[in-house]
């Protein structure tokens, strides 16, 4: 396994995207940081992008998708010291995820409910769930 980067100030972007009120997940592939846990699709902030380019183009490198970002919804820094970049996006309604094997080891659509009783979910996607469920954040 990688081990987790110790490098302050990284910086990341997430994407939230909704469909008939599920939630679209990625279970991380063996090969990478964090194998095997569940998390939203996202990843590192390249120099001289944006995070909205950055969620654009992990979206792609991860499940093959074309994401527009709508609107950032929340930003934190997590315990690896990544500047996290939390954006809701939305995709074409006939648009199928494909899981690049390389990042991903399988792809679902899950409730916030059922991603919170996920033993294996990043500490951070908890962390935002559990905002959402106190009304903290607002995916509408």
């Amino acid at each position: 396994m990688e081990p987790i980067p110790d490098d302050p100030g990284r910086r990341g972007a997430v994407g939230v995207v909704m469909r008939d009120g599920r939630m679209l997940v990625i279970r991380r592939s063996k090969t990478v940081v964090a194998p095997l846990v569940y998390c939203f699709p996202g990843g590192g902030i390249e120099p001289g992008e944006s995070e909205q380019d950055a969620l654009v183009r992990e979206f792609r490198e991860e499940v093959g998708l074309a994401i527009r970002p709508v609107r950032r919804l929340w930003q934190c820094v997590t315990a690896w010291k990544v500047h996290l970049a939390w954006w809701l996006g939305a995709l074409d309604a006939a648009a199928e995820p494909a899981a690049n094997p390389r990042e991903v080891h399988s792809i679902h659509w899950m409730t916030p409910d059922e991603m919170l009783r996920l033993s294996d979910l990043l500490e951070s996607n908890r962390e935002f769930l559990e905002r959402i469920g106190r009304g903290e954040i607002r995916l509408a």
